[in-house]
Parts: C-alpha cells; sequence; structure tokens
C-alpha cells in the first residue's frame, strides 16, 4: 500500500490517492486465482481442472481483479488513514482510479474531525445547589408510602364520592347512535382521576349503587377521533360497586409493615438519607453539565455536519431502544404520534448539535492538558465493571475495548479538571429554582448529561 497523496478539497474534507501493488496485490490475485478457477466450466477439462493459460485466454486476467481489490481495499484505506494522521467522520467515498493485473489505484474522499480551538476554560463562574431535605419532604414520602400501602374497601349504602373507586358499566351514544369504543363493563374508575373526558366523572360523585343514568359530555376538539372531536355525547351509565381507599396510620406498626425499621423515627431518618444523596447526586450531575455546556461556548470549530448526523444516529437507536425495552417498535411510535422519520431526527438536531460541541471540547481540553488516565485506572473500570454486573473481567472486555474505556476515563477526567478550576457558587434550592424561573426562557444551552458510565454500556450490549 502506498499514500501517494492527500489533499484538501474543501473544509474538513480531504481526498487519498492510494496504491496497492506489488507482493500485497498479488498475494490477493493469487488467492482470488486459486478460489474462482475452481468454479470455471472450461470445454474440453474437468470443473476447475484447466490448465492457467487456457484459463486466462478464456476469461481474461481482469476476471480475478474484484477479489484481489475486495480482499486488500479495506486494510489498504485503514493503513492511508494512519499515515495521513486525519480522523474520519465518515466512511468515506471511494472511486476506482486504474486496476490492472499489477495493482490498482482509487480515491477516497472523506470527511474529518475540524480543527479545534478552546479557549479561557478556565475560572467557569457556575453555580451549584447545595442539597437539602426538610421535613415536609420526608412527610410527603411517608404518606406516598402510605398511598402504596393502603387498601379498598367496599361502599355500603353511601353516594359516590371523589376519591372512590367506581365499577361502571357505560355506553355511549352521538345523535342517539352508539359509537365505536364507546362501550364498557365493569371498568374501575376512579372518581377525581380525569381519566375519561372532562365531566364525566363529576356527574358520578353523588350517585348510589344500582342506579341508571345518563352522563352527558362534550369531547374535546383535540380529541384524537376525528369523527368525535367537539362532539356532544350521551353515555348511558350504571354503577356496579364502590370502593374507597383506606389509609393505614402512620406509626410504629406501620413502619415494621413497610420496612426493616422498628421505630418511625428510624424510617424517617433512612428517607432522609436517601433523598439526600439523590438531591446530591443531581447537584452534581447538573454542575457537570453546565461546566460542559459553558466550556463548549468557549468551542471555536467549524462542525461538518456529517458529525451531527452520525450523533442524530446514536441518539434515535438510543431511543429505539428504550422502546424496545417497553416491548414498543420506533416505527410504530412514529406513525402513531403522526410524524415521520425525517421530522422525528430532526427533533434531535439541537440536542446533538450541543453534544457534538460538549465532547470535541472535553477532547481538545484533554490534549491541551495531557489529560490521561493511567494504566491502573483503565484496568480499576474494568473490574468495577465486572463486579457490579457480576461477570468476568474477561467477558466485560468481550464487550468494551480499552480504547472505549480510556475514552470514557479521559471524559470524566476533563469534566473533574474543569470543576477544579472554575470557579463554583454555592446556592439554595430554593433560590437556584428562583433563578431557573427568571432565566428558563433565556437559555441557550440544554445541559447535556456526557460523563459516561462504562458498566451501563456493558449491561446495555449484554441485554442485546
Amino acid at each position: 500500500m502506498k499514500l501517494v497523496s492527500k489533499n484538501q478539497v474543501e473544509e474538513n474534507v480531504y481526498e487519498l490517492k492510494i496504491t496497492v501493488d506489488g507482493e500485497e496485490f498479488k498475494a490477493a490475485y493469487e488467492e482470488s486465482y486459486r478460489k474462482n478457477s475452481k468454479r470455471l466450466n472450461i470445454h474440453g477439462f474437468r470443473k476447475g481442472k484447466a490448465p492457467r493459460n487456457m484459463v486466462m485466454k478464456m476469461v481474461g486476467a481482469e476476471y480475478f481483479c474484484n477479489d484481489a481489490i475486495d480482499a486488500t481495499y479495506g486494510n489498504a484505506y485503514r493503513k492511508a488513514l494512519d499515515e495521513s494522521g486525519l480522523t474520519p467522520v465518515t466512511q468515506g467515498e471511494m472511486e476506482m482510479n486504474e486496476v490492472t493485473v499489477e495493482g490498482y489505484t482509487f480515491t477516497v474522499k472523506v470527511t474529518v474531525k475540524p480543527e479545534v480551538t478552546v479557549k479561557d476554560y478556565k475560572g467557569l463562574e457556575v453555580k451549584k445547589v447545595v442539597a437539602t431535605v426538610t421535613d415536609e419532604e420526608v412527610e410527603e414520602e411517608l404518606n406516598r408510602m402510605a398511598d402504596r400501602n393502603s387498601r379498598l374497601v367496599d361502599v355500603d349504602d353511601r353516594e359516590a364520592q371523589e376519591g372512590d373507586t367506581a365499577n361502571i358499566d357505560f355506553e355511549g351514544f352521538v345523535d342517539g347512535v352508539a359509537f365505536e369504543g364507546g362501550k364498557g363493563e365493569g371498568y374501575d374508575l376512579v372518581l377525581g382521576s380525569g381519566q375519561f373526558i372532562p365531566g364525566f366523572e363529576a356527574q358520578i360523585v353523588g350517585k348510589k349503587i344500582g342506579e341508571e343514568f345518563e352522563v352527558n359530555v362534550t369531547f374535546p376538539e383535540e380529541y384524537h377521533a376525528e369523527e368525535l372531536k367537539g362532539k356532544p355525547a350521551v353515555f348511558k351509565t350504571t354503577i356496579n360497586s364502590l370502593k374507597y381507599k383506606e389509609v393505614p396510620e402512620i406509626d410504629d406498626e406501620f413502619v415494621k409493615d413497610v420496612s426493616e425499621f422498628n421505630t418511625l423515627e428510624e424510617l424517617k431518618n433512612d428517607i432522609k438519607e436517601g433523598m439526600m444523596k439523590r438531591k446530591e447526586t443531581v447537584s452534581e450531575r447538573n454542575l457537570e453539565d453546565e461546566v460542559c455546556a459553558l466550556a463548549a461556548e468557549k468551542l471555536e470549530a467549524n462542525i461538518p455536519h456529517a458529525m451531527v448526523e452520525n450523533k442524530i444516529d446514536y441518539l434515535v437507536r438510543e431511543f429505539a431502544y428504550r422502546l424496545q425495552m417497553q416491548g414498543l417498535n420506533l416505527q410504530d411510535y412514529i406513525k402513531y404520534t403522526g410524524s415521520d422519520m425525517e421530522s422525528f431526527r430532526k427533533g434531535f438536531e439541537e440536542q446533538a448539535e450541543k453534544q457534538v460541541r460538549i465532547e470535541l471540547t472535553l477532547e481538545q481540553i484533554a490534549k491541551e492538558e495531557n489529560i490521561a488516565p493511567t494504566a491502573e485506572e483503565i484496568n480499576e473500570e474494568f473490574a468495577n465493571a465486572a463486579k457490579m454486573y457480576g461477570m468476568e473481567v474477561e467477558k466485560v472486555k468481550e464487550y468494551l475495548s480499552e480504547e472505549n474505556v480510556k475514552e470514557t476515563l479521559i471524559n470524566n477526567k476533563t469534566i473533574d479538571f474543569l470543576k477544579a478550576n472554575a470557579k463554583i457558587t454555592e446556592v439554595a434550592e430554593e433560590e437556584n429554582e428562583d433563578a431557573e424561573k427568571v432565566t428558563a426562557k433565556k437559555a441557550t444551552v440544554k445541559k447535556t448529561t456526557v460523563k459516561k458510565t462504562t458498566a451501563k454500556k456493558v449491561a446495555k450490549e449484554d441485554k442485546e
């Protein structure tokens, strides 16, 4: 392989001219002849037994070139890229220039990463929310626990009230005609939950078990069924049964039933500790997002659109994977939302652009500051992933290359470097919420989490 030339044809686009000849091509050509000559039927000879001079006379030497090119092209391109020092962001557009039995020459037009500069990334001014947990938040969580452990009790002789679960039969009519999907039997409806169209549930309140009555409503103008939008409807309704929610009293006995603790005070302390850890994690993550976003504002680069498209591809795959975990299909999701793939991808464009800017920023800062993980840190990351998911380290390495782990650690260490060199102002949670309300409409950079967790990637690929 020989890299004949490297020419920049436009910004971030280079054209490489590459020649493959000599022993490298000769070996591939001979292997192509050995493989393909066995398949040829030459008159007067058994299949694959014709002498070479006869084969060449009948089909020509060029007949065997295609396989030889296929066998050598990829490796030649990779070596040429290494020699050129370019970092491609696309597969490249290949054009064959010259092919002979002695070798071939081809050109590849490839889009590469842009030249990047990042200035003044030290001393970034960021705010960090000081995590606090109030007694009210603890009480709210206790109430949620009590609600989760409540039970439904039959109502005897009173009328339906908001909060009751009413088991109903109903059938809907528009202009006196029953419509499709408007009938239900034995349906459990929590009154006040807003499950049904506006006005339906309120008209059940005050009715008794066994009572038959009509519910008069109007379908919203934005209703999903075109034929029902804005139409008045009558639902003939019967209450079969009523139940109310009985919530347990929050005391020591309740605590023993729902937790590993013996007293309410112990449970409260545990809830507070857990909430504090979660808030601190969120606060730290938000700090990291903010410092990355601010650093990315310092980036100077003409980013090729191919990099954004690649990131959109990644985000779409991630979205499709999350849908798959819920038993859904991306194509069906797009169809149900009344969109199309082009519009769906367009919705990721802004996020993709910001993530690409952040990644380029972190990469450049890491270069300038000589940030790199040690061998011990790389081994520790593999060991952590193996421990977390109960896998052997060697098994983890089947999913993640050392280069993947190294890239993740460089990102993490670069973010830590930015935080260590930032001017961090601690603010109370309430103060931060007030500030966010004021600046929400003025925000120009959406926070993006870039600190990756290698172990999560292992788990995801293992499931796949």
